[in-house]
């Protein structure tokens, strides 16, 4: 049975036997080519055990195709770049995820007399077995690590050299890692100084930069509090508060997460990105490593989340 455009038209049903008649073609014309987009520097921020989320986010613009013209990266940032555009993003989410608090325990090296708890050299090791050689210079990309020299608490940005001893610098947490001597130069972590590193990305004049900020959910950290030094007394009945002890590390630790989220604030304020992912890893403790697949995880959902807005900017940006 025919349909109606068939009936009412015969032609479209084919050439009639016989007819003499050739099929007609339709010249669709040229295919249109897809929007152009603009590459996209990022800028990694510091956060220890929080970084991880970084590689989900790189995993999540890969598949969906995004460029990269750049990245810039402070502490564990710069770790998570610096692997990427070497190509070894694989080994570290392997590595990333296989870590138990046993395994971290194995890791650590500590130091007495040193300027640090741990002196860092089997991370290095474990590094070495997979960018041993390689310079910043012989990466595909321009890549930047952010550090912090001790002396003069200059913002030391990283652009040439062994990609290890950059990563090292960049990463050296004051108090847990020994300081790195590089260049005459004692460095430290560049969370101190840049802990979302977007003026370093605006200073190579790139036009979109996305900024991953790990500190952003931190509510609350920069409320002013009104307090009196004389010791309250509880309400009769209700149990006396009793705050568990940090220890020494843990302290340094919680120190250096206010720090950097302050100064976070206030620079991404006179210097916002164009877009900000925010992963939500605020339960996620800076020492916590082991908990890496969740952060990963997390990394991943926020950019497939952010990837219309994305998108969007890169093909206004080209007009």
């Amino acid at each position: 049975m025919l349909n109606w455009n068939t009936r009412n038209n015969p032609s479209a049903a084919g050439p009639v036997q016989g007819s003499g008649q050739e099929p007609i073609v339709i010249d669709p014309g040229p295919v249109p080519s897809p929007p152009k987009k603009a590459p996209i520097a990022l800028a990694l921020g510091g956060g220890a055990a929080r970084g991880w989320a970084h590689i989900g986010v790189l995993r999540a613009l890969d598949e969906a195709g995004v460029e990269v013209s750049m990245i810039a990266g402070t502490s564990i940032g710069a770790l998570v770049g610096g692997c990427y555009l070497a190509g070894k993003l694989d080994e570290l989410e392997l590595f990333a995820r296989s870590l138990t608090m046993r395994r971290i325990a194995s890791l650590l090296d500590l130091t007495i007399g040193g300027g640090g708890l741990l002196g860092g050299m089997r991370l290095t090791k474990r590094m070495q077995e997979h960018l041993q050689g390689l310079a910043i210079e012989d990466l595909p990309k321009p890549f930047i690590a952010v550090a912090c020299e001790l002396k003069t608490g200059h913002e030391v940005w990283i652009d040439g050299g062994p990609l290890i001893t950059a990563l090292r610098a960049s990463y050296a947490l004051p108090g847990i890692f020994e300081p790195v001597h590089c260049n005459n130069r004692t460095l430290i972590d560049g969370a101190l100084v840049n802990p979302v590193p977007v003026s370093v990305c605006r200073a190579y004049e790139q036009p979109l930069v996305m900024a991953v900020n790990l500190h952003y959910d931190l509510f609350g950290r920069s409320a002013v509090v009104k307090h009196k030094a004389a010791e309250i007394a509880s309400p009769e009945g209700e149990p006396r508060k009793h705050h568990g002890r940090l220890g020494m590390t843990g302290v340094m630790v919680q120190a250096f997460n206010i720090i950097q989220d302050r100064i976070s604030r206030a620079r991404l304020a006179g210097d916002p990105p164009d877009l900000a992912l925010q992963p939500r890893v605020n339960d996620i403790g800076l020492s916590e490593f082991h908990r890496a697949g969740e952060a990963i995880d997390r990394g991943y959902e926020e950019a497939k989340l952010r990837l219309g807005e994305l998108k969007r900017m890169q093909e206004a940006s080209i007009r």
